[in-house]
């Protein structure tokens, strides 16, 4: 089993970015298809979703335009509960299609926080695309849109994902490993 350290924390292979790349492919098809001849505007929440973003992007057979904000729920390897909004939307998304992408939706706590705070902005649509999901820790009962995997409710880095800002950049997506290295 492939294994990799970060910090104090040994990571275990979960899913392999060959398997990740071929459910964007296919999910980017998906999105294709229900914007047909719209203009899309993929609102990417930082710092997780930059990776899978730029992926999905490039993907998708539309024209589309790339925003970011940033929020953060975690500290460490466990959500705070509390949303901090960290850096705020300059583009006007007033009559627009717009899809939040997100790398993971766990609790929902942040994506309830964005989708009450987005509607303000009177888009056409919001849709929401997450590259994980973690039913079994979800709160909440509005419907993700577009869902890459449905995971366990683990710790997961890669892929975008970090432990303390390290591990993003790994290609494939590791969870935390119940033994050591």
């Amino acid at each position: 089993m492939k294994k990799t350290q970060i910090k104090d924390l040994t990571f275990e292979l979960f899913i392999p970015e060959k398997e990740i790349k071929d459910r964007l492919s296919e999910l980017a098809r998906e999105i294709s298809l229900d914007f047909q001849s719209e203009e899309l505007v993929l609102l990417g929440v930082l710092n997780g979703s930059f990776i899978v973003m730029a992926d999905l992007a490039r993907l998708i057979d539309l024209s589309i335009s790339c925003e970011f904000l940033k929020i953060s729920s975690y500290s460490g390897t466990s959500t705070t509960g509390e949303v901090r909004s960290l850096l705020g939307l300059a583009a006007d998304l007033s009559g627009k299609n717009v899809l939040i992408v997100e790398d993971i939706v766990d609790t929902g706590i942040s994506m309830d926080y964005l989708l009450s705070e987005l509607s303000k902005h009177k888009p056409k649509t919001l849709t929401i695309f997450t590259l994980l999901f973690k039913k079994d820790a979800f709160r909440f009962n509005y419907s993700l849109d577009y869902v890459g995997f449905e995971i366990p409710n683990k710790f997961v880095v890669g892929f975008g994902l970090d432990y303390d800002g390290l591990g993003r950049n790994l290609p494939d997506l590791y969870q935390l490993s119940t033994t050591k290295k």
